[in-house]
């Protein structure tokens, strides 16, 4: 039968969520009350940095920018992945190695693809 002294104490814990629920509600309740209540035209149309915005919205951009932002995001999710190894190295061993020699070389053949397809060329 384990005593009061090994028995984990979840007091803080519970006390944090409490204190975010009161802080949540308490801005949630002071928007309410304290927010505007007039709906006119000018009120109800969409701006940017309190710049109104000009021209359509469906413009079409090219799709490079997509590209690049997608390829920056996925390398950069894999390098974070590779850190993460790096700082576990001594923990993991030999299969860590092999399984980030793995990862690597999948991540190498992936760039090797998309540049051969000129997924990585600039095309302006």
């Amino acid at each position: 039968m384990p005593t009061g002294a090994e028995l984990p104490v979840f007091w803080p814990l519970g006390l944090y969520f409490v204190g975010v629920l009161v802080v949540v509600s308490g801005m949630v309740v002071s928007s309410y009350l304290l927010g505007g209540r007039t709906l006119n035209r000018k009120n109800i149309q969409p701006y940017e940095s309190g710049i109104a915005s000009t021209g359509s919205a469906r413009v079409r951009l090219s799709a490079d920018f997509y590209l690049f932002a997608v390829f920056f995001v996925i390398f950069d999710l894999e390098s974070v992945f590779v850190y993460s190894w790096a700082i576990a190295v001594r923990e993991l061993g030999w299969p860590g190695y092999f399984s980030i020699s793995v990862f690597i070389l999948s991540l190498a053949a992936a760039l090797v693809y998309l540049w051969r397809l000129g997924a990585l060329d600039s095309k302006k």
